[in-house]
């Protein structure tokens, strides 16, 4: 599994840089990040048992913390620090995040809540 030979936070862009060692680079707004916590208040206990985040628009990141050599845990500014998002997974993240993206979009749309962009 790839793993992090850079980590940036661009707090006031609120945009996370995760440069690999296979030579992937992704960047993840730190709205994107929140709702995709892997924490069980966000991800649920088992498939089908996600929790929709909203209102996430204006979150930033205010500390990185490592977890061993496999993961980091991520606090956010709205209190949430419960996610470890390990390597794997930001990868995950990253590698696919346009339909990451698309796919919270629609849910939010479906629940009948309006997504409000917010300008850096």
């Amino acid at each position: 599994m790839p793993k992090p030979t850079s980590i940036n936070l661009h707090q006031k862009s609120r945009v996370l840089e995760i440069e690999f060692d296979d030579g992937a680079a992704y960047k993840y707004t730190c709205e994107f990040l929140r709702v995709y916590s892997p924490s069980a208040e966000v991800a649920g206990h088992g498939p089908g048992e996600e929790v929709l985040q909203t209102g996430k628009e204006g979150v930033n990141i205010n500390a990185i913390e490592p977890v061993g050599h496999y993961a980091v845990k991520l606090v956010f500014d709205d209190r949430h620090d419960s996610g470890l998002f390990s390597w794997e997974y930001l990868h995950k993240l990253g590698a696919d995040y346009d339909n990451y993206w698309q796919d919270y979009l629609k849910r939010l749309q479906d629940a009948g809540i309006e997504h409000k962009e917010q300008s850096n």
